[in-house]
């Protein structure tokens, strides 16, 4: 139960965007996409498959973030915990320039109010000690870092793997992970059935072509069977002149007997330079599991100012 508990968590943490609604704080990012029309495939010589293709082959999207350990960078990070009735509960701010050269961490800004943390100096919710470890370890040492993963982090860090394919590689089996691991292969020839496939051409930060491939449940389906899917949507932003991926937003929600969730997340890289670098993170998410109190929480993360050799 512990370790579903630590992964749900893992997963929760992962997931923001603007398809379900959450009556309350959204860090929405995808509005920063214009679109313009719906693509012409045969004049574009475009097709399902070849976005398909290019969503489970991409290997540009994760490089961003491996590339992270070359810069120095400023980053900001906001978390917002909730009650049952979405009042904040809790709120942490963090401001904090990276150096490349050590990596060190300089703390700009260092807030938090409400019930953030235990009587022992813990956090309260899992949400917030997942982000911790996820951004602020990749902060230290870099997003690529592999020694670290089922060794001295314990259970939490044996799921690294399993939150890269989520993440980066969506549409695989996530094996490992009970009663859900199938449910993310949303390309196989049984999967498609249930799902529309639509993209259009856009511009991306008032100055990127790109096209916008989205992946939604029809709505047509019985609720029996909309319930059985895991992956509400995936959309996925590509760079038209390289066909590199720019941005990924992911709306997931699944119920079972040992755990409930309702999450999303959207990740958006920026050009620094020639350089793909990851600008934007947001998620926020519910989820439940037995004998744990319900968890409620919206994260926003931004990164700037990258700069190759050490950092002033």
């Amino acid at each position: 139960m512990k370790k579903i508990v630590l992964f749900t968590a893992f997963v929760m943490l992962c997931f923001n965007g603007f398809g379900q609604v959450i009556p309350r704080f959204n860090p929405d990012t995808i509005k920063t996409i214009q679109l313009d029309s719906a693509v012409n495939i045969t004049s574009e010589r475009l097709s399902v498959e070849t976005f398909i293709r290019a969503v489970t082959t991409d290997t540009s999207f994760y490089q961003a973030f491996r590339n992270m350990k070359k810069y120095s960078f400023v980053a900001e990070n906001s978390i917002y915990t909730y009650d049952k009735k979405n009042k904040v509960t809790g709120r942490l701010y963090r401001k904090v320039k990276r150096n490349n050269a050590a990596p060190w961490l300089e703390y700009l800004v260092k807030q938090d109010t409400g019930k953030l943390f235990k009587k022992n100096g813990k956090y309260n919710l899992y949400t917030v000690e997942m982000f911790d470890y996820i951004f602020m370890n990749a902060y230290q040492s870099s997003y690529s870092s592999e020694s670290a993963v089922g060794k001295s982090d314990g259970a939490i860090a044996g799921y690294k793997d399993k939150l890269k394919t989520l993440i980066f590689s969506p549409g695989r089996p996530v094996k490992g992970l009970p009663f859900i691991g199938s449910k993310t292969e949303i390309f196989t020839a049984n999967m498609r059935q249930y799902y529309d496939y639509s993209f259009f051409s856009g511009t991306y930060l008032d100055s990127i072509p790109v096209y916008r491939f989205k992946v939604t449940v029809k709505p047509d389906l019985s609720n029996w069977t909309k319930d059985g899917l895991m992956i509400k949507e995936l959309t996925t932003i590509f760079d038209k002149r390289n066909f590199e991926i720019l941005g990924r937003y992911v709306d997931m929600k699944y119920s079972n007997m040992l755990f409930d969730f309702n999450v999303q997340m959207n990740i958006e890289m920026g050009y620094f330079g020639e350089e793909k670098l990851p600008a934007k993170v947001s998620y926020q998410g519910n989820w439940n599991v037995p004998m744990k109190k319900p968890e409620k929480a919206s994260v926003l993360v931004l990164q700037r100012d990258y700069r190759l050799g050490k950092g002033k």
